[in-house]
């Protein structure tokens, strides 16, 4: 099986929750919840691409593994891409799994699940999404919707990804911002203009799309709980279990 290693990007310039890879969440930092859900998805090396010495050492305190990237990157993707190259210059990893540094609940077999679309030899990308159930998410523009043709159930050939309302019969599927990528993939996709598309729905993703790649996506049950507000770090809180 080709290797693969999941990173984790992670910056402290979050505006509304300042510091927000160290918030505690049950007495571990935010980002070390996040690096043991990767480490239970049991794919591969896990791997924090941060630009904090601070998140860093919080990391390493935690026993785990932690490099230090650019402050100028402007997208979670260009900074794990330079972890990459630093960790692996051999290019020995084929695949690369990029899990937010936000979603502290990410079920690990999600994280899975957003690999078996690349055993296609035509898909560059694969990520994830889950069927819509709240009607008020259908028009929340804070909801990324992600639209595709059926290949099998539960795997879709994506054709958009969208922020408009969600239009017509359904399902409609609310979009995960987790991306497994093959490396020739993740290399042509950092060093591509962002997209006209892209820049008008202000979704990076868009950007690959516009380039004639191909992104596949892995439906899965539910959606993890991305923290970007101190509401949403209590509701982290009550969902996860004290550290031990």
């Amino acid at each position: 099986m080709a290797a693969t290693i999941i990173l984790i990007p992670a910056r402290m310039a979050s505006t509304r929750l300042p510091g927000k890879p160290l918030a505690d969440i049950n007495g571990l930092p935010m980002i070390v919840q996040v690096l043991r859900r990767a480490q239970e998805a049991h794919i591969g090396e896990v791997v924090v691409a941060t630009d904090s010495e601070a998140v860093q050492a919080a990391v390493e305190k935690a026993g785990g593994r932690a490099v230090m990237t650019s402050t100028d990157h402007a997208s979670g993707s260009d900074r794990i891409f330079e972890a990459l190259e630093a960790l692996d210059p051999e290019h020995r990893v084929a695949r690369i799994v990029n899990v937010q540094g936000d979603l502290p609940t990410i079920a690990p077999g999600d994280i899975r699940a957003a690999l078996a679309p690349l055993a296609d030899p035509a898909v560059d990308i694969a990520t994830l999404a889950a069927v819509i159930h709240d009607p008020a998410e259908l028009t929340n523009p804070n909801v990324v919707k992600a639209k595709g043709t059926t290949i099998a159930a539960g795997h879709l050939r994506a054709t958009t990804f969208t922020r408009a309302d969600a239009e017509g019969p359904g399902p409609h599927y609310h979009h995960i911002g987790l991306y497994a990528y093959k490396r020739p993939a993740l290399e042509r996709f950092v060093k591509l203009p962002p997209s006209a598309n892209e820049q008008r729905e202000r979704l990076e993703q868009l950007r690959a799309l516009d380039a004639g790649m191909r992104i596949d996506i892995a439906v899965v049950g539910s959606v993890p709980l991305g923290v970007d507000t101190p509401e949403d770090l209590d509701k982290a809180r009550k969902m996860l279990p004290s550290a031990s």
